[in-house]
């Protein structure tokens, strides 16, 4: 079985369908032995941002309309989703939106068997310490926490590197027509779009084994 996920490191929804996903595969493993291989692919929810990014209030309320109170809702909302899977929000700590084309240069430069833990990483800068993940001096360090810093890491992050693997996986997201995240593909055959329930996803999971 294998999964490719789409998603955006400062997408709530991204952390709350990871983990169901996570949650899933663990289901699977119980009944199956078939192993599971997961595929992070970039995407860019706001594209558009500068790179230093503009504040998180300011591109919330113009996205979602309404006003500060409609964000609050809408924040305390993904936060008790998210507590309901086991995942933290902070977003009294949140200030910035950044542009997170640098985070996925960054996830695209590590081997593959990284990219995972380089993911939940960033995602726990991002909504748990309120980290502007547009910066390098954030993303190296989120690097030192995964024990994959190193001079030429930095050296080939200032350089660029990562381009043109976050730029395949953004046109590919194009062509595949997906405008939202999470969007994960299993098997090259079924997706889903959304952050679904762990028990939907293993469902999922089963019908595309069986071929239903």
């Amino acid at each position: 079985m294998h999964i490719d996920v789409y998603s955006d490191v400062v997408c709530p929804w991204c952390r709350i369908g990871k983990q169901n996903l996570t949650r899933a595969i663990a289901m699977w493993s119980e009944t199956n032995d078939e192993p599971v291989t997961v595929a992070f692919h970039a995407y860019q929810l706001d594209p558009g941002l500068p790179p230093e990014g503009r504040p998180f209030d300011e591109v919330m309320i113009k996205k979602m309309g309404g006003g500060p109170e409609s964000l609050k809702r809408a924040t305390q909302h993904v936060t008790q989703a998210g507590a309901a899977v086991g995942v933290t929000f902070r977003f009294d700590r949140v200030t910035r939106m950044p542009n997170t084309y640098l985070a996925h240069r960054f996830i695209a430069l590590l081997p593959e068997d990284r990219k995972e833990e380089a993911v939940d990483e960033l995602f726990r800068a991002y909504f748990e310490e309120g980290l502007d993940v547009a910066q390098m001096s954030v993303i190296l360090s989120v690097a030192e926490r995964l024990g994959v810093f190193s001079p030429d890491l930095q050296e080939r992050l200032e350089r660029g590197e990562g381009r043109e693997a976050v730029d395949a996986d953004l046109r590919k997201a194009q062509q595949l027509g997906i405008t939202g995240v999470p969007f994960f593909i299993f098997n090259n055959r079924y997706a889903l779009s959304g952050a679904y329930p762990a028990e939907e996803m293993f469902g999922l999971m089963g019908g595309v084994n069986t071929g239903v």
